[in-house]
């Protein structure tokens, strides 16, 4: 009997309001893994879209959490993850460099105006075996450190243990991500990942300004809803079919980027063209702007099983029983993928974290700003980005703020 992996991402966002940081040069090796990052998050993204209805997931947390996994694949296990995960590098450079975004990520101590905390644990079956070398990458590289349960005499305290951990990671907004079920006595290894970024606004909204408004759905259909209003000094693109606006963080390393289509039914088509080439091509023409901005309050929950796009992309094997090859977690025991879960929850409104305003910031700008209008009154993608890595740590869609 073929015994099991459960393999769980979960996020929360709660964010405000943001303007740019300029790109800073990081590590050759860094840069290769989130240029495989970024290219997944979107192959995915576009996978996972095929549903209708509002879409919130991490990629950062969905491909560290599949990283770890990989630590112990072989074989054509390893070569589909490789090449499906976007896996540019070499096994020991790609955990290194992982490494080195995870400290890049962690808090070091010191004052930050936003609140980001991921954390990785592996959950092992007691007394099992695991080779020590997949348990030293989970230490060194993704700070995964090994707690011991038993999912064969106690299966449902180690399911609740688990949530536990994860609900306590993510600030009680993600609760009862292992629905029953989800582990059983055939489970020997569940690896976790839980991200949890709070942020405000560079600059905030006034909520006073805040009023209801039109939002037209993509089938014609408008509907009334909060729309948050400021004027914006930050950067702004126009396309043919799409604008882009950068809205920034409090401390500028990170920024909510919103791609919104010109017609209120051109959300597939832009969805179709997502892809790690274009979306650098398209930050590269972010300009400044005063920009007179409107968005909706939004606020998304979501969850995905990801076994099926995931093997729909090529990874098949590690889901399978008779072909899944984890030899290099546990060498006697033939394991496989049994649950891949993500869950995700992001909030967006005028106020977010309580920070000083930035109010001296800005741009070296020669005489008056350019003008434009944003206003994101129909469905829109949206992308949060860390400036110092490039590293997507959350994408979505709102087709529907009020949904």
């Amino acid at each position: 009997m073929r015994n099991t992996i459960a393999l769980l991402s979960v996020l929360v966002v709660a964010v405000a309001s943001c303007a740019p940081a300029r790109a800073q040069k990081i590590d050759p090796d860094v840069k290769t893994l989130v240029d495989g990052n970024t290219d997944f998050g979107l192959a995915l993204y576009q996978r996972l879209a095929a549903r209708e209805g509002n879409l919130f997931f991490s990629p950062y947390s969905i491909s560290n959490a599949f990283s770890m996994c990989y630590a112990g694949a072989k074989g054509n296990t390893a070569e589909q993850m490789k090449t499906t995960l976007r896996f540019n590098l070499g096994a020991e450079q790609l955990h290194s460099a992982f490494g080195k975004l995870v400290r890049h990520f962690a808090d070091d101590g010191k004052k930050r105006p936003f609140q980001l905390a991921i954390a990785n644990r592996l959950w092992g079956q007691k007394d099992h075996g695991f080779l020590p070398g997949f348990l030293k990458i989970g230490q060194d590289h993704y700070k995964a450190g090994l707690e011991e349960v038993d999912f064969v005499k106690g299966t449902e305290n180690a399911r609740q243990t688990i949530n536990k951990w994860v609900e306590k990671q993510t600030k009680n907004k993600i609760k009862k991500l292992l629905p029953g079920g989800a582990v059983s006595v055939q489970t020997r290894l569940v690896l976790t990942n839980a991200i949890y970024f709070k942020a405000a606004w560079l600059a905030p909204f006034n909520a006073g300004n805040t009023k209801a408004g039109p939002f037209k759905l993509a089938r014609g259909k408008i509907i009334q809803t909060p729309m948050m209003h400021s004027k914006h000094l930050t950067r702004l693109a126009s396309f043919d079919s799409f604008s882009m606006v950068q809205i920034p963080y409090e401390g500028f390393q990170q920024s909510m980027f919103i791609l919104l289509p010109k017609k209120a039914d051109g959300l597939a088509d832009l969805e179709g063209q997502l892809s790690a080439q274009n979306l650098a091509a398209w930050l590269k023409k972010l300009d400044d702007f005063e920009v007179d901005l409107k968005i909706p309050r939004f606020k998304v929950t979501d969850e995905f099983q990801l076994d099926k796009a995931l093997k729909q992309m090529g990874m098949s094997d590690a889901f399978a029983p008779r072909k899944a090859n984890f030899s290099g977690m546990a060498s006697n025991q033939n394991l496989f993928i049994s649950a891949a879960l993500h869950k995700a929850f992001v909030e967006v409104n005028e106020n977010g974290t309580e920070a000083v305003a930035a109010t001296g910031i800005v741009f070296n700008l020669l005489g008056r700003p350019q003008t434009a209008t944003f206003h994101a009154d129909r469905p829109f993608f949206f992308l949060i980005r860390d400036h110092r890595s490039g590293s997507i740590l959350f994408a979505g869609r709102v087709t529907n703020p009020a949904s």
